[in-house]
C-alpha cells in the first residue's frame, strides 16, 4: 500500500495567503489528521509559533516584518524573533540597561509574563532583586545584573540619566550634582533645561522634572514649549516688558 506523500510547499503557500495558522487549518490544508505531519513539514520552512494565545497559531520567519524590538503581530497574535516567551524574555532581560519590572515586561509584550518570569528565575537563567520594594529582573550573569540594578537605582533617583550603566558615582551624588548645577542657573535658563530634559523623557516628564527639580509643572511645560516654539530672549531673563514696572524717578525738590 502506498503512503501518501504531503508537500511542504502546500503548507508554505497556505501561510504566505494567511500569513497566519493554528494546527487544525494547517493539517486542513495539508489533508492529513496528524500533528507530526505537520510540523516535519514544517520544520525545513522554518517556522515560528505564537508567544501569546499559548502557541496556538504558527508562521513562517519570511512572513513575519520584525520591529526594532524583534516583535510582530497579525490580527492580534504577537510573535517574537526569539520564539517562545520564555526565550524573548531572557534575552529582553539580558540586554536591558537597567533591567525589567514585570509590569513593564507585560506592557510591552501584550501577555502576561508572572509565570513565566518565576520559571526562569527558578532555572538560574535569569535573576530578580528587591528595588523599590518590586522585583526586578536582570540578567543571570552576576556583574551585569550590579550593573543593571546601579543604573536602575539610577534612573530612579536621577531621571535625567538615559544610561546609568557606567556612571563612577552614587544616584545621590549625581543627584546632588545636578540639583548644584541647577541652582547656578537664572530664572530663563532653569526653564529652558527643564523643558529640554521634559522632552528627552517624552510623555509625562512635565510631572517627572517638576518633581524632580521641586518646581511647579506648568513651569516646565512654558520652557519646554519656548525651545519648541525657538521663543528664547538671548541674554535676558524675561522678555522685554517682563517683571515689575520701574518706579517713576522724581526730579530733587529745591531747599526752600
Amino acid at each position: 500500500m502506498r503512503l501518501t506523500a504531503f508537500d511542504s510547499q502546500t503548507l508554505r503557500t497556505y501561510l504566505r495567503r494567511h500569513r497566519i495558522a493554528d494546527l487544525p487549518a494547517l493539517k486542513q490544508a495539508l489533508g492529513t489528521r496528524a500533528d507530526l505531519t505537520v510540523f516535519r513539514k514544517l520544520t525545513p520552512l522554518g517556522y515560528l509559533s505564537s508567544y501569546t494565545l499559548r502557541g496556538r497559531f504558527y508562521t513562517l520567519r519570511a512572513i513575519a516584518r520584525f520591529h526594532e524590538a524583534g516583535l510582530w503581530s497579525h490580527e492580534g497574535v504577537w510573535f517574537s524573533r526569539h520564539g517562545t516567551l520564555m526565550a524573548t524574555l531572557e534575552a529582553w532581560i539580558a540586554r536591558a540597561s537597567d533591567g525589567w519590572f514585570a509590569d513593564e515586561l507585560a506592557d510591552r509584550l501584550h501577555v502576561q509574563v508572572q509565570d513565566p518570569l518565576h520559571d526562569l528565575a527558578r532555572q538560574g537563567r535569569v535573576r530578580r532583586s528587591d528595588v523599590a520594594d518590586r522585583f526586578l529582573y536582570t540578567a543571570a550573569e552576576s556583574q551585569r545584573a550590579k550593573a543593571q540594578i546601579r543604573a536602575r537605582r539610577t534612573a530612579d533617583a536621577v531621571p535625567l540619566v538615559a544610561d546609568a550603566t557606567t556612571l563612577a558615582v552614587s544616584p545621590d551624588e549625581l543627584k546632588a550634582a545636578i540639583l548644584l548645577f541647577y541652582s547656578l542657573l537664572d530664572e530663563q535658563q532653569r526653564r529652558l533645561f527643564a523643558g529640554l530634559e521634559s522632552i528627552k523623557l517624552g510623555l509625562g516628564g512635565d510631572t517627572i522634572l517638576a518633581t524632580f527639580l521641586n518646581v511647579d509643572a506648568h513651569t516646565v511645560a512654558r520652557g519646554r514649549q519656548q525651545l519648541l516654539d525657538h521663543d528664547v530672549a538671548s541674554g535676558r531673563v524675561r522678555r522685554v516688558g517682563g517683571g515689575r514696572p520701574l518706579a517713576e524717578k522724581k526730579p530733587p525738590t529745591s531747599s526752600p
